[in-house]
């Protein structure tokens, strides 16, 4: 980003582009880290009662034997309580890779168990489809094409009337959507958009979180630009059903704002607008009002914790919303003149500068989004002053976290660069003591230089 001459640190000819390379660059290698963190995070349900859970009850693994035994048993045992039992036993042992791959390799198993799971017996189906979750869960993807056959009746019990069988099942399709694209190419044409978009309907948060979730892993997918969010691709596309929509709903600030869901369904916004298919289209449906109103509740419940020392009653329960709302806005206005113009017309430059003490983590997110707009140019740095910016970009100056610091002192470069005037104020509220508190810095001494020289020179 700075260029070493004769001695001396000056900004190199390209600054504000370098700048813009380098935070691309660094969001882009956040986001793989982010991406590879959520697709090794497949969920797993399980739900043993107290005395299944004991010291005494760990799950063996199973041989081809066994295996062969249980499913018999779960087939054609004389009572209920018999053929139940054959499954739970199944199930336990599915939970060892070993037992999976013996599993898939003997001939007719997954036919005996979608038997089961399409039975007219409740508990059989239950404890089927727990067999099938467990499978879902295992790390390679040749247990998860196995469990092909399934798949389409997963889907079809997406309608049923049972919370918690859809809870599993919208689980166990999630786990298996990110494992193989054999399993997505099958999964589209069997409608599994519009099944998404009836249960994001539903009232009860659990299966909220499990669709949210298996939406996720579904536009995580290397083809979901192309094949899966585009409006053009007609039953299989997200942007042509009602999910964005919905979506955004989830993310509305109100009484009604669980921060589970919300996180879910904001992971989900985050796959879509980083595809860059038609993010206007959001925009249309309200994606950056409703971000907008969000931040500002937020914000707004920031300033009521350091008035009255009230809790947050999401930041305790679920502290990464307000950095996947951020990740969100970021995302629209990293490229965008427009989007970063409607940022400003809702006046939110204030409530994100007031969400700046809250973590180093929301620090980081709020300067970012700030550096998006003003690396649009002088105009719309003329709308970021005056006003309350520069005051606490100096008092971010004071943190001791170093990536704070550091895009502080981007910011403060863009502004310099754009707005000349800020120059003046800043060396007149004691902005160059500000920063000598970090030229000794290694990672931040070269900008910390160049801002130094920049000032004295402006």
């Amino acid at each position: 980003m700075w260029s070493r001459r004769q001695g001396r640190l000056r900004p190199t000819v390209c600054g504000v582009e370098e700048l813009r390379r380098r935070r691309r660059e660094r969001e882009a290698a956040l986001r793989k880290a982010r991406r590879e963190q959520q697709l090794v995070s497949k969920r797993l349900l399980r739900d043993d009662a107290p005395e299944e859970a004991g010291e005494g009850c760990v799950a063996a693994i199973l041989g081809e034997t066994e295996v062969q035994q249980f499913l018999r048993q779960a087939q054609r045992g004389t009572e209920e309580k018999e053929r139940e039992g054959a499954l739970v036993s199944l199930r336990r042992g599915l939970q060892h890779p070993e037992t999976q791959q013996t599993f898939i390799r003997l001939e007719g198993s997954m036919r005996t168990l979608v038997g089961l799971l399409t039975s007219n017996q409740a508990l059989l189906q239950l404890e089927a489809a727990r067999c099938l979750h467990e499978l879902s869960h295992s790390e390679q993807s040749t247990v998860a094409e196995a469990c092909l056959p399934a798949t389409s009746y997963l889907l079809t019990y997406l309608s049923g009337h049972s919370s918690d069988f859809i809870e599993l099942c919208l689980y166990t399709l999630g786990n298996l959507i990110v494992e193989s694209e054999a399993v997505r190419r099958q999964l589209l044409p069997q409608g599994i958009v519009p099944a998404l978009a009836a249960c994001i309907q539903s009232p009860h948060v659990a299966v909220l979180e499990a669709l949210g979730y298996a939406l996720s892993q579904l536009l995580q997918a290397e083809e979901a630009p192309e094949k899966i969010i585009p409006p053009a691709s007609a039953s299989s596309s997200i942007l042509a059903s009602t999910l964005p929509q919905h979506m955004l709903q989830m993310l509305q600030p109100g009484p009604k704002l669980n921060p589970g869901v919300a996180v879910e369904f904001a992971w989900c916004l985050h796959y879509i607008i980083c595809s860059q298919v038609s993010n206007p289209l959001l925009i249309g449906h309200g994606a950056l009002s409703t971000l907008g109103l969000l931040l500002l509740d937020l914000a707004a419940a920031v300033q009521r914790t350091e008035d009255a020392g009230l809790e947050l009653f999401f930041f305790q329960k679920q502290p990464s919303l307000l950095p996947e709302g951020l990740w969100l806005l970021n995302n629209l206005t990293a490229n965008s003149p427009s989007f970063c113009t409607s940022l400003l017309s809702l006046d939110l430059i204030e409530p994100l500068l007031q969400l700046l003490p809250v973590s180093n983590v929301v620090s980081v997110m709020v300067l970012t989004v700030l550096c998006n707009v003003a690396e649009k140019g002088p105009a719309y740095c003329q709308r970021l002053w005056p006003g309350p910016l520069l005051p606490a970009l100096l008092h971010t100056l004071a943190f001791s976290d170093t990536e704070v610091v550091g895009q502080s002192l981007e910011l403060l470069h863009l502004l310099f660069l754009y707005q000349p005037e800020a120059v003046q104020v800043f060396l007149q509220q004691s902005g160059l003591q500000a920063l000598e508190r970090h030229q000794e810095e290694a990672q931040l001494q070269d900008r910390v230089y160049a801002l130094q020289q920049t000032a004295l020179q402006g």
